[in-house]
């Protein structure tokens, strides 16, 4: 976490163009790798949850990505089907500072669920919105339509790249990073165009997702 630091605190160049021939051609050959290495999980995951609550497997959801372009992210549906409505009801009690809410303890969440988003097996379906171009392998998490309604202009930065299924937010920490840190660490990366940096990136994802540090 500390080298990644380091080397966004020294990038001092323009927001990236995430269209760069290098990166899309890297997501496309990568996710169609790995969704192909990983299509057993992916049926195992999909009998679980359905055998497991009632509702569909894959919870699909509007998110904002680059440039405020609205996108259906994909999820393997880890809570219950009536989380939306219950959702307002909640956010007094996030239990992570800024604007975006999370609860440690949120009463949504299936069994399942627990696990899956302890081990980040709930983002996996994201893959698609990768290889369809909505999504980046790295980049800034998507944020819902009412979180970016309310961000303050800085944090519109976030939006000048492509959002990723993992990123810098979530090698330091997930949950435990505060909305303001976490806009600070988006735009560092929005600053490099560097495959090394996605490759380091990719790898501590590993080490973080083992961890568990601010999974839920």
């Amino acid at each position: 976490m500390h080298t990644i630091r380091h080397v966004f605190h020294q990038t001092q160049a323009p927001l990236m163009n995430s269209t760069q021939p290098w990166k899309r051609s890297f997501d496309v050959t990568l996710g169609l790798i790995i969704l192909a290495l990983l299509a057993p999980l992916f049926l195992i995951i999909a009998a679980l949850v359905k055998i497991t609550s009632r509702g569909p497997v894959i919870f699909v959801q509007k998110r904002v990505g680059k440039n405020g372009a609205v996108f259906a992210i994909y999820k393997y549906r880890s809570m219950y089907i009536d989380a939306e409505a219950r959702r307002a009801a909640l956010l007094a009690h996030s239990d992570r500072e800024g604007i975006c809410f999370k609860s440690k303890n949120d009463p949504r969440i299936t069994p399942l669920g627990h696990w899956l988003r302890r081990l980040s097996l709930d983002e996996l379906p994201q893959l698609l919105n990768v290889v369809k171009g909505d999504m980046s392998l790295v980049g800034p998490r998507p944020a819902l339509p009412s979180e970016v309604a309310a961000y303050p202009a800085r944090a519109m930065q976030r939006l000048s790249v492509l959002p990723g299924i993992t990123g810098l937010w979530q090698v330091s920490g997930r949950a435990e990073i505060g909305f303001d840190e976490m806009v600070e660490l988006d735009i560092h990366y929005a600053r490099t165009g560097s495959l090394w940096i996605d490759l380091i990136i990719l790898l501590r994802t590993f080490k973080a997702v083992f961890s568990g540090r601010g999974a839920y």
